[in-house]
């Protein structure tokens, strides 16, 4: 029986291709589609691809009155977790590829999660190559004590840190938290200008067109420095393959998992 799929941000940059792909796919049934800008219009003639007829919902609630298991949530920021909440209150498995999560969003997450039996995957990116930094970035802070963050993203993007930088200080905060020399409290001049505190690391958020999403963490030690960085280039592909993984992974969970890496075999 195929996996019944929902995907909120359906007609967004991830959300457009990702369709075409639980589509295609044989294990997968696209079963709901949520976009507030293209409600009642049929997927057909948004995406102008006759192979998809359905008919866009205005909310998660109202797609999810169609039996579904997995709902994957590429939204904004305002919105995810109370598109996440309703689908857990209703007994449905979640993907989140949105960004603008706290720490305290996935503890309640978690436990609504816990507290209804279903699964919840989010990745702050979906791409191979950001799990990867996340990866290599952990290994390097076992060995090196100092260390700060820079999150580049568009000029449009509306929070801050990003998705892919939150997580990454998270994952970083499980090894331990970089040592600081100067506290940043008692910073001489512009307390600001350091950066905000995630989980013990310092993170300078760069708003500016022609970037995408890209994250850089600097390490440094006496008379070396050690910078690993990821680049997110124009199309959407890159996060496909990951999430279409977590679609098929999440219902044997109950809880949050945060990460891609986790899942992966």
């Amino acid at each position: 029986m195929k996996l019944k799929v929902c995907i909120a941000g359906a007609t967004g940059w991830v959300g457009k291709p990702l369709c075409v792909a639980v589509s295609g796919a044989n294990d997968l049934s696209l079963v709901g589609a949520v976009s507030r800008t293209h409600r009642s219009q049929s997927l057909k003639d948004v995406f102008d691809d006759s192979k998809i007829d359905l008919i866009v919902s205005g909310s998660v609630a109202e797609a999810l009155g169609t039996p579904t298991d997995v709902l994957v949530d590429y939204t904004k920021a305002d919105v995810v977790k109370a598109n996440v909440m309703t689908a857990i209150r209703k007994g449905v498995h979640v993907v989140i590829g949105s960004s603008g999560l706290t720490d305290e969003d996935f503890i309640e997450i978690n436990q609504a999660a816990l507290d209804n039996k279903v699964g919840v995957i989010a990745a702050g990116n979906f791409a191979i190559t950001a799990v990867l930094l996340q990866r290599f970035a952990c290994e390097a802070a076992r060995y090196l004590s100092h260390w700060e963050i820079i999150d580049y993203a568009s000029n449009t993007k509306k929070d801050a840190p990003s998705g892919t930088t939150r997580e990454l200080a998270f994952r970083l905060s499980e090894i331990r938290k970089p040592e600081v020399n100067h506290p940043i409290e008692e910073t001489i001049g512009e307390r600001e200008s350091r950066g905000t505190t995630l989980n013990g690391s310092q993170i300078h958020s760069v708003r500016l067109p022609s970037y995408v999403i890209s994250v850089e963490v600097i390490f440094g030690a006496t008379d070396e420095r050690l910078s690993i960085r990821h680049d997110a280039g124009s199309g959407a592909g890159p996060y496909i393959q990951g999430t279409l993984l977590a679609i098929r992974d999440v219902r044997n969970h109950v809880g949050l998992v945060r990460g891609l890496d986790k899942i992966m075999r």
